[in-house]
């Protein structure tokens, strides 16, 4: 089991700047890639970032590509999803999800594991 508790979620100004954070703990962090997506009211979740097990390789979503940058620090346990520019159309629950292995996608069914999210309100 991986327990993942997503943090640092608010409410922000449009053109503003959040940094999330995924706190993982319970099997060995650096197993597992991981992913941040995102769900807002009546839609459905929406990826936004993969990053691999060994942090070398990320991979974004077309939608926030150069606005929203992920990272993971292993000896931490953590990854984060540092975002730019924010947009009203950028609100929603966002969360973070572990899958096993190497890498992986912007698939929900890649991942085994998800935190219950965090709120992000962008006010414009």
């Amino acid at each position: 089991q991986v327990q993942l508790v997503e943090s640092g979620g608010g409410l922000v100004q449009a053109g503003g700047s959040l940094r999330l954070s995924c706190a993982a703990s319970g099997r060995t962090f650096s197993n597992y890639a991981m992913g941040w997506f995102r769900q807002a009211p009546g839609k459905e979740r929406e990826f936004l970032a993969a990053i691999s097990w060994s942090g070398g390789t990320t991979y974004d979503a077309h939608s926030v590509k150069g606005r929203f940058t992920i990272s993971r620090d292993n000896a931490k346990n953590t990854v984060y999803l540092q975002m730019n520019n924010l947009k009203a159309e950028d609100t929603a629950v966002y969360y973070c999800a572990a899958g096993k292995g190497p890498f992986s996608t912007r698939f929900l069914s890649s991942y085994d594991y998800w935190g219950q999210g965090t709120q992000v309100t962008v006010s414009s």
